[in-house]
């Protein structure tokens, strides 16, 4: 444990963004065990918005890189368009 003041504010705020980004990659992987799971297209096409969102704000907030969420957000897209086929 550390015995001065800015080590111990350092440890909180590492707890707070390691909740955040524990948070937002729980959501995410959520969202896309949904998407690929059994549900009409239509609702796929809708909740493939809301991935595409969430990608881009947990990239915005630094939990992912911008690439990886454009790797997914593509990955996303190939099998909504392959089950369209």
């Amino acid at each position: 444990m550390p015995q001065h003041k800015s080590p111990m504010k350092r440890m909180k705020t590492d707890a707070k963004r390691q909740a955040r980004n524990n948070y937002v990659k729980r959501t995410l992987k959520t969202l896309d065990k949904q998407i690929r799971s059994e549900m009409p297209p239509e609702e796929k096409q809708e909740l493939l918005s809301k991935i595409y969102s969430q990608l881009d704000k947990a990239a915005k907030k630094g939990v992912i890189h911008k690439r990886t969420a454009s790797r997914r957000k593509a990955r996303v897209a190939a099998y909504i368009n392959s089950l369209n086929k």
